[in-house]
């Protein structure tokens, strides 16, 4: 009871707060744990810490939901799933060298996915209702603890992804899923454009497919297809024997290190080069990537395709991601732990896009004081 009262005396005072920033037209920087601050434009406003606003509201084991205020650490709550056998199969990146920061509340805001997002779905996909104060200092709940809880717009999943800029989520409620029976990695070397062909082939059949990871080291002659399995036991061995490959017995630390961008095609970034987030139907090509680029390294059976270049060939990414049906995203900074200084985010620079944003910010935060220039320069 104690805590319940503190929580909800946190939440009116965060309330007042916004109602008064709203009165002056003051810009607030939500935050959470800080470990995607690298990501989109420079950080402004005075900053609102939503941290105070912990704990599990409820857990449903049987019923496959857990209930979280949005300052959670986002690690106890997987600890909580893992105890009961269960987990948040879209497996959200921490991006947080300790994995104590992250929250939440920050993890549905950047709508950021792992591994096995191909397969499982995103962040969205999971989030079944959540309660937010908007620009207005009103608190509002959307959606609820089942999956047919939706009448007319769906709020909810519209908050993922958002980064803060529609409203300050306080509370979520997620879809979890029971842990694997069975787990295997397989290995294969390849070239890049064979790697797809396989991918694409083996997405047709009855397979238990999970998370892939295609990279090609410096100096190799061609690449490597990492491919990760997950389902019923006899399902998992059934496709060893039929795709073949060589069967890495200890891959899990690899996949935790590709989820929070820690392989080493990751750190070993050149001096002055960014890293790009190309997102492309999984059907694309080997793109013909600028000279000056390294990569790509591929997930999502060949829909995210990380590339690292100089800001300079940004315009040449994003033609490049046009030209096969995606978009390009400047996703990390040169600089390690800066954000970017310039608009990254494509959805931006369609005209018929940018206009909807801009309605639904003034819908949700009239006074535009939530995560002001996060998204865009304009708002």
């Amino acid at each position: 009871m104690q805590a319940m009262d503190s929580a909800q005396s946190h939440l009116l005072q965060i309330a007042q707060r916004v109602r008064a920033a709203a009165a002056d037209a003051t810009p607030l920087r939500i935050r959470g744990g800080g470990t995607k601050d690298f990501h989109g434009l420079a950080l402004q406003g005075e900053l609102l810490d939503t941290r105070a606003l912990a704990g599990v509201v409820s857990y449903e084991p049987s019923e496959l939901v857990v209930t979280v205020r949005a300052g959670t650490p986002l690690a106890e709550v997987e600890a909580l799933l893992a105890a009961q056998g269960q987990c948040l199969a879209f497996e959200p990146p921490h991006f947080d060298g300790d994995s104590s920061n992250a929250t939440v509340g920050g993890m549905v805001a950047a709508g950021l996915s792992g591994p096995a997002r191909a397969s499982v779905g995103a962040v969205r996909d999971f989030v079944l209702g959540l309660e937010m104060i908007n620009g207005q200092g009103e608190l509002l709940r959307y959606g609820g603890q089942v999956m047919k809880n939706v009448a007319g717009y769906d709020v909810s999943r519209l908050m993922a992804g958002s980064w803060g800029a529609l409203g300050l989520i306080t509370e979520v409620s997620l879809k979890v899923l029971p842990v694997a029976p069975a787990e295997a990695t397989l290995r294969f070397e390849c070239t890049q454009q064979q790697a797809l062909d396989w991918l694409n082939a083996w997405g047709g059949q009855p397979l238990p497919l999970n998370a892939s990871c295609w990279l090609q080291e410096e100096g190799a002659a061609q690449g490597v297809l990492y491919l990760r399995l997950r389902g019923a036991r006899a399902a998992v061995q059934a496709a060893c024997e039929r795709l073949g490959g060589e069967r890495m017995h200890s891959a899990a630390a690899d996949w935790q290190a590709c989820r929070e961008q820690q392989l080493p095609w990751f750190t070993a970034r050149a001096p002055g080069h960014a890293l790009w987030r190309l997102s492309v139907p999984q059907t694309a090509p080997a793109l013909a990537l600028p000279d000056g680029c390294t990569g790509p390294l591929i997930e999502w059976h060949g829909a995210l395709r990380w590339v690292q270049a100089p800001r300079a060939l940004g315009h040449a990414l994003r033609a490049l991601a046009k030209a096969a049906g995606g978009s390009a995203t400047l996703f990390r900074s040169e600089a390690a732990g800066q954000p970017g200084a310039e608009p990254d985010f494509d959805a931006q620079a369609a005209d018929a896009t940018a206009a909807l944003h801009a309605r639904l910010k003034q819908a949700f935060d009239p006074a535009g004081i939530f995560n002001r220039g996060r998204l865009a320069a304009a708002w």
